[in-house]
């Protein structure tokens, strides 16, 4: 049966997202750890095995190996805990899981399917990370032991991760290689060849899977391939693969020794450490000669052979045989027993040294049959070993049961018939009514993938009947965490690259908008982009020049606080704004303080006397240089007229550079004895 998880974890810490990806043990979904505000992923056990005490212990001893770890190349684990579930049958049931680093990317895995094999450069990068991080293990004694691009993660800044530490101490320190059901630990395609043999692994049996990861990422495939798992852990044990250079043209030879050493048959023969490989890696890329360029693999090949004969046929020698008292021995020579019993002592020592060299040839050929029937022993023994988890499968086939298969996002409501009939299942088609996923989608199954029931058996499997849409909800001055669960309550996801802007009524750290807008129909479960707040604002545009009022209006409304200056100006008018400060378009905190200088107009004077009998030469002249404008009221002026009137009159308050009229009379009809000043004449004269 089914457990239907909860939605959250650890007392509504941890919000339970998407599912991110399914593995044989447990299952991975993206979540939310609201107390730190920080996306994480929940590796979460599947409820079948919880009760595996096997699986049990590996799937904590995944969160304490790696938990006291802490690398930059190395997922990290923060938290692990175990929650209860109900099933479908109203069963509770315990729920383990453990809570990591989320790391927005692919798997090197899932980039080589796609694109094949990588560059030198990004083969060599990804190396480099691997092998950090295999190092920093390594010291902390820990031994990854399931090295392959699937547990590589590459984020989207191009950061190595090397994640699934689950088999890594995982059974006893023993070193034991076995599951529970014999199944050699690791993955075939990268198991070092003292994995495959069920023996003694340490820190250079993950050189060596890393060592078929770059092979790998050099060619686009693994070193070895086979029609089944015991067909491949034998090539690693017994063969030696194909160089790279002959699978990929062009590509340097030096990349041939250095992958061949890091996949020494012997470990004895490969590098020491990851730190070594690490630095015959820098040493090529920086164009140096590495270690690796003297390694021989077909030497290292016979060298491990005969290792393995020297070792088995040591454990298998029998004692010396008894001498013999017999009184005929064989002859070498002749090829026949010859009879020495009543031979003289020097043919007695002739005999006697001829069945030593019976005894020796025996021996020899003996010894040449053990070593031959160690090798067959042994190869069969791997075989088991290795077959043990298929034989097992058969034994449970003969008794009609059949393992349910796993569907994916991928899988078709077709393909799904499909396999299901091809292990003697029935299908039944359900209607998931609230998924976020296009219509036709698989969403779940029950049972679920892996389970073993009675052949026959039907098997429930839901397809989406397409997202539900709803409207983008307005989370305008919310605080990130409060609009991030608002917009996921209504069925959306949240872009995790949140965008920052500017704002001058939205405090800082709340939201201001979302894109798209707030009341955008959508379908439930598409992205929504979440911009918050810097608590920052530029003063607006366009001030210079407005009228004071308009421009205090603008700036109280968008919260700024104002302080007013008056100064005056030749070109703006009373009452106009002249500057501010901060000036129009500066960015500056919200409520800052903004001075406004407001025009008073041009400056005041007072217009100048002009003396009793002045000419309209010198009056024009006196007048001028005071800064007015001078004109008069007779068409034709001369310089010795004399001036009789002037309007403004003489100590009038006026605007700097305005005009000045002046009445003048010629200078020969003036009256000698008038005592009148320009400055008594009345305006109209």
């Amino acid at each position: 049966m089914s457990t239907n998880l909860p939605s959250s974890l650890a007392n509504g810490r941890y919000q339970l997202g998407q599912l991110i990806g399914r593995g044989g043990m447990a299952e991975v979904r993206i979540a939310l750890d609201t107390r730190l505000g920080r996306t994480v992923a929940i590796k979460i056990m599947r409820s079948d095995l919880a009760n595996d005490e096997i699986f049990l212990t590996r799937f904590r001893r995944e969160a304490h190996s790696v938990a006291q770890m802490n690398n930059p190349n190395i997922v990290n684990i923060y938290d692990s805990g175990e929650e209860t579930g109900v099933d479908d049958t109203g069963h509770t049931e315990r729920l383990p899981y453990i809570v990591m680093e989320y790391v927005k990317g692919q798997t090197l895995r899932d980039i080589i399917k796609a694109n094949g094999a990588l560059s030198q450069r990004d083969a060599e990068q990804v190396m480099l990370g691997v092998l950090n991080a295999l190092a920093y293990s390594h010291r902390m004694g820990i031994i990854h032991r399931d090295i392959k691009p699937g547990n590589i993660m590459i984020s989207e800044q191009g950061m190595v991760k090397v994640m699934d530490f689950g088999i890594a101490r995982a059974l006893d320190d023993s070193v034991a290689t076995m599951t529970h059901s014999q199944g050699v630990v690791g993955t075939a395609q990268y198991l070092s060849p003292e994995q495959a043999r069920g023996e003694t692994v340490d820190m250079r049996s993950d050189l060596y899977s890393a060592g078929c990861v770059l092979y790998e990422m050099l060619t686009g495939r693994p070193p070895f391939t086979g029609d089944s798992a015991v067909a491949i852990a034998y090539q690693h044990v017994s063969e030696v693969a194909t160089p790279p250079s002959a699978v990929v043209p062009g590509l340097p030879k030096m990349w041939d020794q250095i992958c061949a050493k890091a996949m020494a048959k012997d470990r004895q023969n490969r590098y020491a450490t990851a730190a070594e490989f690490k630095n015959d890696v820098l040493t090529f890329m920086n164009g140096g000669v590495p270690v690796a360029a003297a390694f021989n693999p077909l030497t290292d090949l016979a060298n491990m052979k005969a290792r393995k004969q020297a070792e088995q046929t040591a454990a298998t020698q029998a004692m010396n045989p008894a001498e013999t008292t017999a009184t005929q021995a064989y002859n070498p020579v002749t090829g026949q027993f010859e009879s020495v019993s009543s031979a003289p002592q020097q043919q007695q020592d002739l005999v006697k040294s001829r069945a030593e060299q019976r005894a020796q040839a025996v021996q020899t050929k003996r010894k040449r049959n053990r070593i031959i029937a160690a090798v067959i022993i042994a190869v069969v023994l791997l075989l088991a070993a290795i077959g043990g988890y298929y034989f097992y499968e058969r034994e449970h086939a003969a008794n009609a049961l059949v393992v349910v298969p796993t569907f994916t996002a991928e899988t078709t409501r077709d393909l799904a018939q499909k396999q299901l009939t091809e292990v003697g299942l029935k299908m039944v088609v359900k209607q998931d009514t609230n998924s976020t996923t296009p219509k036709g989608t698989w969403t779940k199954q029950d049972p679920t993938g892996g389970t073993q029931v009675a052949k026959g058996s039907t098997v429930d499997v839901w397809f989406s009947t397409g997202p539900k849409t709803a409207q983008v909800p307005t989370v305008k001055d919310m605080t990130q965490n409060e609009a991030r669960s608002t917009l996921e309550d209504a069925g959306f996801k949240v872009n995790a690259n949140i965008q920052s802007e500017n704002s001058y009524d939205v405090s800082k750290d709340h939201a201001t908008r979302t894109d798209p807008a707030a009341g955008t129909s959508l379908s439930q479960g598409d992205t929504v982009t979440l911009y918050i707040s810097t608590g920052m604002t530029q003063i607006p545009d366009n001030l210079v020049g407005q009228s004071q009022d308009t421009v205090l209006n603008t700036l109280t409304s968008r919260g700024f606080s104002t302080v007013l200056k008056e100064q005056t100006d030749d070109k703006i008018a009373s009452g106009l704004v002249i500057s501010t400060n901060p000036s129009s378009g500066q960015l500056v905190e919200q409520g800052s303080s903004v001075t406004v200088v407001v025009s008073t107009g041009k400056p005041q004077v007072q217009v100048p006397t002009i003396p009793k009998n002045t000419t309209y030469k010198d009056a024009k002249s006196l007048l001028e240089s005071a800064g007015f404008t001078v004109k008069t009221i007779n068409p034709n002026p001369q310089d010795t007229d004399i001036v009789t009137g002037m309007n403004p009159d003489a100590g009038s308050t006026v605007d700097k550079g305005s005009t000045v009229t002046l009445t003048t009379q010629s200078s020969s009809s003036s009256p000698s004895s008038s005592s009148t000043t320009p400055s008594d004449q009345s305006s109209g004269h």
